[in-house]
Order: structure tokens, then sequence, then C-alpha cells
């Protein structure tokens, strides 16, 4: 058997792996603190926001669950669940394809359009306030932020 090939421990990641991982951190503080606004203020989670807004600039406001899914980043598994809840919310529902009956869409709801405008200004307010304060705490992040505002900008 042949030995493994062992790291040194005093390597360092080069200057991309620090600043991905700094970019990874900053996401998912970020991620948190967006998910508990949209939750405590409009009772929707980030993904069902995600596929609201998605589906909310879509062609005829619809998109297949296929399509969908990518677009969020879900499974084919998680996104059925996702716009089971927005079907239930009265948020979305599904409807086939009129040329092709195997292809399932996501339809966004007039209701659907309104949680969503109403839930963006909390989305963006949240967005602006947690990235200002992750920048402000975190040395390590205040890099990323910075990358990211000059991006932007």
């Amino acid at each position: 058997m042949a030995p493994a090939a062992s790291v040194p421990s005093t390597a360092l990641p080069s200057d991309a792996v620090a600043m991905w991982h700094r970019v990874m951190l900053l996401h998912s503080r970020v991620e948190g603190v967006l998910a508990a606004a949209l939750q405590r203020r409009h009772g929707i989670g980030l993904s069902e926001y995600r596929a609201l807004g998605h589906l909310a600039v879509a062609r005829d406001g619809e998109l297949r669950m296929q399509e969908l899914a990518e677009l969020i980043g879900l499974n084919q598994s998680s996104v059925t669940r996702l716009v089971a809840r927005l079907n239930a919310a009265g948020f979305a529902y599904r409807d086939l394809c009129p040329d092709d009956k195997r292809g399932v869409y996501c339809v966004v709801t007039d209701a659907g359009r309104a949680k969503y405008g109403e839930a963006s200004r909390t989305y963006e307010e949240t967005l602006t306030v947690a990235l200002e304060e992750a920048g402000q705490t975190d040395p390590q992040l205040a890099a990323a932020v910075t990358l990211l505002g000059e991006s932007i900008a």
C-alpha cells in the first residue's frame, strides 16, 4: 500500500482559498440573518422568497420545476416540497405543460407576487445591515465585504 500524501501542517492556504473561505463565512452569516428576518416578518423561508422572485420575473410568471430547482440551487425532491408549501400558502401552483404532459410548471399567483414585493423590502434592508455589521465586527470578513461592495459599484 502506498503511503498517503501528507500536507505540511505549516502550509497556508493560497490567497484565493483564504478569500473563498471568508466569502463562504460571510455567506453563511448573512443567510442566517436573512432567513430569520423573512420568517419573522413575512412567514416565509429564504428558499420560498427566492423561488417567488424567480417566478415573479419569469415570462408568464412560470418556470419548469427543473429550471426553478436549478435557479435556487435545490434538488428535484426539495423543489417539489418547496412548491407544495407555496401552493398551500396560495403563492404558487403547479400546472402541466400543454405541449408536453410530462413537463410540470410552477406558476406564481397574485398573492405570491404581493408577498414577494413585501418581503423584498425586508430582504434588501436586512442584507445591507447584515453586510455592514459583518464587515465591522469581523476583520476577516471586512475584506470580503469590501470586495463585494467594489464589484457592485
